[in-house]
């Protein structure tokens, strides 16, 4: 069974950064795209950023140029560093494949920005 496993969320004011981690286990990891999703209160879960097993990524136009998606096949992680961040970024945070997410979620990392 596929165990995601987020962390690094926080609370930072607008303009800082963050770093994310989401440790995977159970999958082949190297052969999977992987991507971030996020949710906001009241609203749908979005797919913000995505990686593919060869290192392709792709973002949402809300977060082009301020986030940058990176995976570590070796040691199975795949990151989301933010930077330049906006209220508007205020979600928690899940990792999973893009698209078609593997059956379970994490229990996501709270991001919150501050004005």
């Amino acid at each position: 069974q596929v165990q995601l496993v987020e962390s690094g969320g926080g609370l930072v004011q607008a303009g800082g950064s963050l770093r994310l981690s989401c440790a995977v286990s159970g999958s082949t990891f190297s052969a999977d795209a992987m991507g971030w999703y996020r949710q906001a209160p009241g609203q749908q879960r979005e797919l913000v950023a995505r990686i593919g097993w060869s290192g392709t990524t792709n973002y949402a136009d809300s977060v082009k140029g301020r986030f940058t998606i990176s995976r570590d096949n070796v040691k199975k992680t795949v990151y989301l560093q933010m930077n330049n961040l906006k209220p508007e970024d205020t979600a928690v945070y899940y990792c999973n494949r893009p698209y078609v997410p593997f059956g379970s979620w994490g229990q996501g990392t709270q991001v919150t920005v501050s004005s």
